[in-house]
């Protein structure tokens, strides 16, 4: 058994020198929150970098969903249809704003959720999509879109796992009506905790400017209820400073994922999941599927790396309509492929300078 432990994840970060000669000036100013120089230095600069018309950071990717369905003002107890194969924080969005979500099924090839299922899913309640780009992979964007323009819907992405990822050339987030970001330390872009909305029509940028920031518009004016849901300084300052590192980082993360592609390929019983060719990949992630033909089952595997000092997660099981806090409360179809991949999913260490050598003895040991 290897010494060090060999995390599923490992925060990006700057070098100690460059972040606090970079924090150095909020002791001059004292500025430290309410969208400060950095807030909206990182805003404008992440809009270019994400290629999207109009962008609003937040306090972290969890109240960028909040505030992005909430900025629609649905009805309370209207239908969202979304996806189980998620993390938690999709559906909590969706029941937080008083809406209930009907789960859909996923794709076997990408667990993005499957776009010939949406239909039979749509009540006259139904006012919203909320598709996740899980692991990175695009949804059907274009299907799900005739569907939105068909039934007059809202689309909402969760693009949590989709910084910097592309499709047919153009920034994620310009499809659908808005596209959140986690930029939570474990995601391939961080400010330590932080998220953002991407979205296409600037009224919106106005409504979501007032749901962050408690309605305020002047020191007398207060225009409609709010959160506080404001990006800090301090955090805003680590986005800059990862900015910069990020295509050396997106490198590194393919040359580990390359090296997983070559040494697994042969593993009968293991299978990858397969995103769109037409969407560039940001490499935040390396899930593999424990299928039927391999030698042992998933939750065995998980126990075995663990016993190895390697931490993988069952990233996602249980799905969320399955959770303790869901569970029977709302209506689906069947959820077959989603249960499938949900029972048989890992996710493998990838972090930027994780070592071949560390790489090879995970692999090894999958080896049997």
């Amino acid at each position: 058994m290897p010494d060090e432990k060999v995390l599923v994840t490992r925060s990006s970060m700057p070098s100690y020198e460059e972040y606090i000669e970079a924090i150095k000036p909020l002791w001059d100013t004292h500025w430290l929150t309410n969208m400060g120089k950095y807030h909206k230095d990182l805003e404008s600069k992440l809009k270019s970098f994400l290629d999207v018309p109009e962008l609003s950071l937040t306090v972290n990717g969890h109240m960028a969903l909040e505030l992005a369905i909430q900025a629609f003002n649905f009805p309370e107890g209207s239908e969202v249809i979304t996806t189980p194969f998620t993390f938690i924080s999709t559906t909590h969005a969706i029941v937080r704003n008083r809406l209930k979500p009907v789960f859909c099924d996923v794709k076997e090839s990408d667990g993005t959720i499957d776009e010939s299922k949406i239909e039979e899913l749509i009540t006259e309640k139904t006012v919203a999509i909320i598709p996740v780009h899980v692991y990175g992979h695009v949804c059907s964007v274009e299907a799900i879109e005739q569907i939105a323009y068909k039934y007059n819907l809202k689309v909402i992405y969760d693009a949590a796992h989709a910084f910097g990822v592309s499709y047919k050339g153009k920034g994620i987030a310009n499809y659908g009506d808005a596209a959140i970001f986690s930029f939570h330390a474990t995601k391939v872009f961080n400010t330590i905790e932080g998220g953002a909305i991407g979205f296409k029509e600037h009224s919106l940028y106005e409504k979501i400017f007032n749901l962050k920031n408690f309605g305020i518009r002047g020191e007398e004016l207060v225009v409609e209820v709010g959160a506080n849901a404001k990006m800090n300084e301090f955090c805003a300052i680590m986005g800059l400073c990862n900015l910069k590192h990020l295509p050396d980082a997106i490198n590194d993360r393919k040359r580990i994922c390359d090296r997983y592609d070559e040494n697994l390929k042969a593993i009968k019983g293991i299978r990858l999941l397969k995103g769109s060719a037409s969407a560039s990949r940001n490499y935040a992630y390396y899930p593999i599927l424990i299928t039927d033909e391999y030698y042992t089952s998933r939750n065995e595997v998980y126990e075995m790396l663990k016993a190895n000092n390697i931490f993988l997660r069952k990233y996602f099981y249980p799905l969320t309509s399955d959770q303790a806090c869901f569970k029977n409360k709302y209506k689906h179809l069947e959820l077959n492929i989603a249960k499938r991949l949900s029972s048989q999913i890992l996710v493998l260490p990838l972090y930027e300078g994780l070592e071949d050598e560390k790489i090879d003895m995970i692999t090894n040991l999958l080896h049997h």
